[in-house]
């Protein structure tokens, strides 16, 4: 081997390293990505779940109310009649 084989060589397998380095942290940053994306869906479906639970009995008391109401609107027709 001459003295630029060696050089050309030497030079390929530092760009090759280097190379190896930014594939490694692209793949590191790739799954910490996907990790946090994960965490985000788990706390966005969490909170919509736990609002569910929260607001449940208000609009169960809700509906009642305009079901008595429906009621009432009906007996006082029919009081007409």
């Amino acid at each position: 081997m001459d003295i630029d084989e060696k050089a050309m060589l030497k030079k390929s397998l530092e760009l090759s390293q280097e190379n190896n380095k930014m594939l490694h942290s692209i793949k590191r940053q790739m799954l910490v990505g996907r990790v946090f994306r994960i965490i985000y869906w788990v706390v966005i479906i969490g909170a919509a779940i736990g609002l569910y639970y929260y607001v449940d009995p208000y609009i169960e008391g809700a509906i009642d109310a305009y079901g008595n109401l429906k009621g009432d609107f009906r007996n006082f027709g029919d009081l007409f009649n």
